[in-house]
C-alpha cells in the first residue's frame, strides 16, 4: 500500500479537435473559456498531488493495543539529534535510556554518582508525557569492577556486596521515585541453557541476590513497576529458566510485576511459533509481558566472530557487510514481512502485552551496526538513516489497522 497519492496529469487538447480552427469567428471567446477550463483542471490536479497523507503516529495507531517505545541514546537525551527527537515525540509514548542509567555511567566510582544524563532523560520524558523505564539496576555487564572488589582488587564479602547493591538501588531509584515508572531490576541473569549465569552477583551473594534486588527497588519506590529482562527467551530452555526465576521470586515474596523479552531477532530466527509461545508462557505467570529491545538483524550472522572489537578485513567485507550503500528491495520487503508477522502475534496477545519498545530510533542509531562485528551497516529498525519510515513501518501500521 502507499500513503502518497499518485500524481495525475492534466488533460491535453487534441489539435485536430480545436474548435478555434473550425469556428474562427468564436476563436477568442472560446479560447478564453478553454484557457480557464484547462487552468482550473491543472490547479485541481496539482492540489491533489501535493496533499500527501501525513505519516501516521505509531503510538496513536497502537493506542488500543499497547504502548510503543524506543531507546534513547545520549545525543538524543542531550538534544543534539533533533531529527531523532522529532520522531520520538511523534511516534513513541514510552522511552528507555539505552545506556545512561547503567551502573558504569550513573555510578562510575565509589561514592560518586553522575546524574546529569539521567536527569536530562527524565526531564525530556516528563515534558513529553512519556512512560519512562530505568535500565538497568543489577547486571553482570557495564558494571565497574570496583563494585565487586576491595581496595586491593580482591573479591569483597557477601555482606559488602549486598550493601553496595542496596546503596546503589536506593540512591538511583530513590532519586527518581514517582518519575521513572518502571525499572529493569535484574538484567540477563541466565545462560542459554536456562541455568543461572555465574556472574559476580551470583558467585558472591548466591541466588538470593535476585530477591534482594527487587526488595530494595520496592523499598526505594513503592509504586514503580519492577521487571526481569533477558534476551533469547524464545529458546525453550532459556524461556524455562526465566519462568523458574519468576516463580522463585514469587515464592520468596519478591515484588516482580513484569518480564521483558528483549526481541533481538533476525530475518530467519526465531520461529514465529516460539515468539508466540514466549508470550503465552510468561502471561501464564500472572505478570505483565513486555517486548523491551526489539530489532531485526538483516545481516549474515558471523558464526566465527563475536565481540564488538572484531574488525572486518577486506576479504570479509562482501560476506559480512554486503549492503553498505543501502538495503536491496527484496530484503527490504523481507524485513517488512517479518515485522508484520511478529506484530500480528503481539496484537493477538494485546491483553497480555503492555508495551513493545524498539532498541533505537533509526537504523543509524542501532547497536547492531557494531555487534557482534564492528563497522557494519545494518538496517534493523523501522526508520532509515535519513529518519524516514521504511516499508517495515507501514507493514506494522497495516497489521494494527
Amino acid at each position: 500500500m502507499t500513503f502518497w497519492p499518485e500524481k495525475t496529469r492534466p488533460g491535453t487538447v487534441d489539435p485536430d479537435m480545436n474548435p478555434f480552427i473550425l469556428q474562427p469567428i468564436f476563436q477568442w471567446p472560446m479560447r478564453i473559456s478553454l484557457f480557464f477550463l484547462i487552468a482550473s483542471l491543472m490547479i485541481m490536479s496539482c492540489g491533489t498531488a501535493s496533499d500527501e497523507e501525513p505519516i501516521p503516529s505509531l503510538h496513536a495507531e497502537f493506542s488500543e493495543a499497547f504502548m510503543i517505545g524506543t531507546a534513547m541514546n545520549s545525543s538524543q537525551i542531550f538534544g543534539e539529534d533533533t531529527r531523532g527527537l522529532e520522531l520520538i515525540r511523534t511516534h513513541f509514548n514510552t522511552i528507555t535510556p539505552e545506556n545512561v542509567t547503567k551502573w558504569e555511567i550513573i555510578h562510575p566510582e565509589p561514592g560518586r554518582y553522575d546524574f546529569e544524563a539521567a536527569d536530562a532523560f527524565v526531564e525530556f520524558g516528563e515534558k513529553n508525557d512519556m512512560f519512562m523505564i530505568g535500565h538497568t539496576l543489577v547486571w553482570h555487564s557495564q558494571t565497574p569492577d570496583w563494585v565487586y572488589e576491595d581496595e586491593d582488587g580482591n573479591p569483597i564479602s557477601r555482606e559488602a556486596l549486598i550493601e553496595r547493591m542496596r546503596d546503589h538501588i536506593h540512591t538511583v531509584v530513590g532519586r527518581y521515585k514517582g518519575r521513572i515508572h518502571g525499572w529493569d531490576v535484574v538484567n540477563e541473569a541466565l545462560n542459554e541453557d536456562g541455568s543461572l549465569r555465574e556472574s559476580p552477583w551470583y558467585n558472591i551473594i548466591g541466588k538470593e541476590y535476585l530477591v534482594k534486588a527487587f526488595e530494595y527497588a520496592r523499598e526505594a519506590d513503592p509504586d514503580a513497576e519492577l521487571y526481569y529482562n533477558d534476551y533469547s527467551l524464545e529458546i525453550p530452555s532459556k524461556r524455562e529458566g526465566a519462568t523458574r526465576i519468576v516463580e522463585y521470586l514469587q515464592e520468596h515474596g519478591a515484588p516482580i510485576t513484569g518480564i521483558g523479552t528483549q526481541g533481538h531477532f533476525a530475518l530467519d530466527w526465531p520461529e514465529l511459533s516460539e515468539v508466540e509461545q514466549t508470550v503465552i508462557d510468561f502471561a501464564a505467570l500472572g505478570i505483565d509481558v513486555m517486548i523491551t529491545e526489539l530489532d531485526i538483524d538483516v545481516l549474515p550472522w558471523p558464526v566465527d566472530y563475536t565481540g564488538a572489537d572484531v574488525n572486518i578485513s577486506a576479504e570479509m567485507r562482501d560476506e559480512l557487510d554486503p549492503w553498505p550503500d543501502g538495503l536491496p528491495g527484496e530484503i527490504q520487503q523481507e524485513l517488512a514481512d517479518r515485522y508484520a508477522d511478529i506484530y500480528e502475534i503481539y496484537l493477538r496477545h494485546r491483553d497480555d502485552i503492555t508495551r513493545v519498545t524498539f532498541w533505537g530510533v533509526a537504523d543509524g542509531d542501532s547497536w547492531k551496526n557494531n555487534w557482534p562485528v564492528s563497522g557494519r551497516t545494518n538496517y534493523p529498525l523501522v526508520f532509515d538513516r535519513n529518519w524516514q519510515p521504511k516499508p517495515a513501518f507501514f507493514s506494522i501500521v497495516d497489521a494494527v489497522r
